[in-house]
């Protein structure tokens, strides 16, 4: 008996499997970093986020630094009448006969 060979036709969709992975590869991270939560779409907003918490974190800075000043008036060795008459007021619910009060939650 003869050899004989198998001759195969050259299928050109072999040859495109392997760039055809790389672009879908290559299209799949250009998406990402464009749309991603870290992208050049998503930055933008997060620096706004950054800005929005720089501005509550100022609001609560000065927040705790009149909260400092009303307790260090309150102070044992150094109390302000004022800030006595206040508080007594506060918390008994008193008032004077001629003043007017304004009641806040």
């Amino acid at each position: 008996m003869r050899a004989t060979t198998r001759q195969r036709k050259h299928s050109y969709l072999k040859n495109l499997v392997v760039p055809g992975i790389a672009i879908g590869a290559l299209c799949y991270f250009a998406f990402h970093a464009l749309n991603g939560k870290l992208g050049l779409v998503g930055r933008p907003q997060i620096e706004h986020e950054i800005l929005a918490l720089e501005l509550e974190l100022h609001e609560l800075r000065e927040e705790r630094l009149q909260l400092q000043r009303r307790v260090m008036l309150l102070d044992p060795e150094s109390l302000d009448p004022d800030m006595v008459d206040e508080r007594a007021r506060a918390s008994l619910n008193l008032a004077h006969v001629n003043e007017v009060a304004i009641m806040r939650r």
